[in-house]
């Protein structure tokens, strides 16, 4: 596909006028040996990738029927993909959607998941390794295996019990990603109507439980005061697994600015989330519209997700989402550099749970070209690897420490 290239004079009004150019002016990005090198010589983290629930829909999680070892058009992401794309350290979400609360599932589906990434690595040894330690991805990497970690998405998976949640920790999930779509009793989602104004005392709790533990606390999904208050109340550093930045598209799943601004007291890290619906400012009404569409079938018809998925293929045949470019996430990157600065910005693809990205991004081979993106964008090589993974690494060794910390505080208490 060509791209049309404006000439130098719209270039440079574009520039002035702090325009980006729209997707169709930007050229594809083409690989140059300087970037393979990097790339090889970096540690790539991705800080979510829903392939558990794909494996899951698609083949009841049967890896005989889905074998990942061999190239899945079906799928966003399998093996020879990853080792393309350079992935060291992936974590899995064992996501469960929000509607198996309705059911008192959550917490079942959620172990049920689990069982899954654990499956996955017990039948793909030479490939995958599970980690629960960032000595064990120091492991993992070191034998040429990708480190393997997971995710608990939404904190209603553990049904508004501690011991649920430490349950999930003991099964090995590190993060838990307080809410997902939907607000819960103890802490607002940024996609659905306020109950408790951020966090109540029961989410404060959570947020401290998971310092205690060493769990990372992962404020993707949330809420602006969310954000805020666990940012009030974390005694370690927090991730945004999969968010991007809302000052380049406004979506309420995105960060704003003075959240981003807090991170570098917090040591935090924002992993740019790829979905071209968060990343394309054009994509987001779109978006928007079909959530709420969504939300209001599932409402309608709650034990009929066929019929809900019709439907919104129906009406999304004639609403096509735009996907935008690889630019549309170097953008988000960018931005957030500029406001967290590049210790506190990192990668969380979203493959495989999301149905649109941006042409450069179509699957988890694709990951070199955004080292070659953020090289011709200026930025350095040594804080192209903290983005590519160092960052996230960090992150993962100073939630453990802090839960040192704390246990040797309380050991000390009288």
């Amino acid at each position: 596909m060509k791209c049309r290239r404006s000439g130098p004079f719209i270039a440079i009004v574009l520039l002035v006028v702090g325009v980006s150019a729209s997707a169709e002016e930007r050229p594809p990005i083409e690989l140059s040996e300087r970037a393979k090198q990097l790339h090889a010589a970096s540690i790539v983290v991705d800080g979510h990738n829903d392939l558990p629930w794909e494996l899951r829909s698609q083949a009841d999680s049967d890896l005989g029927q889905l074998d990942i070892a061999k190239r899945q058009p079906s799928l966003q992401t399998d093996l020879p993909r990853l080792r393309e794309g350079g992935v060291g350290v992936q974590w899995w979400s064992v996501w469960v959607p929000t509607l198996t609360a309705l059911r008192g599932e959550s917490l079942q589906t959620t172990l049920e998941q689990i069982e899954l990434v654990e499956t996955m690595a017990r039948t793909y040894p030479a490939s995958l390794k599970l980690a629960r330690t960032s000595k064990e991805v120091d492991a993992a990497l070191a034998e040429g295996k990708i480190a393997s970690l997971m995710g608990v998405e939404g904190g209603h998976c553990i049904e508004g019990s501690l011991n649920s949640l430490r349950l999930l920790y003991d099964r090995g999930a590190r993060y838990m990603t307080l809410t997902h779509s939907d607000s819960l009793a103890w802490a607002d989602s940024a996609t659905d109507d306020e109950r408790v104004g951020g966090l109540n005392e029961f989410g404060r709790e959570v947020v401290r439980e998971m310092n205690r533990l060493g769990m990372i606390v992962d404020i993707s999904h949330v809420s602006p005061a969310t954000m805020h208050q666990t940012l009030d109340t974390t005694a370690a550093p927090v991730i945004f697994s999969h968010s991007s930045c809302r000052a380049v598209a406004d979506h309420p799943r995105n960060v704003p600015d003075d959240v981003l601004a807090r991170l570098p007291e917090n040591r935090g890290v924002v992993m740019i989330n790829f979905f071209s619906a968060f990343v394309v400012p054009a994509a987001v009404d779109v978006y928007k519209a079909k959530f709420d569409l969504r939300r209001e079938l599932q409402t309608q018809m709650p034990d009929n997700e066929d019929e809900v998925q019709r439907r919104l293929a129906k009406w999304s045949a004639t609403r096509p989402m735009p996907r935008g470019t690889i630019h549309d996430v170097l953008d988000h990157i960018d931005h957030a550099v500029r406001i967290a600065g590049a210790d506190h910005v990192g990668l969380g693809s979203d493959y495989d749970g999301v149905s649109v990205l941006p042409t450069q991004l179509e699957d988890v081979s694709t990951y070199p070209y955004l080292t070659q993106g953020m090289l011709d964008r200026g930025h350095s090589e040594a804080d192209i690897k903290k983005i590519l993974g160092q960052n996230a690494l960090r992150v993962f060794r100073d939630v453990e420490a802090a839960a040192e910390r704390l246990a040797a505080s309380s050991e000390a208490s009288p």
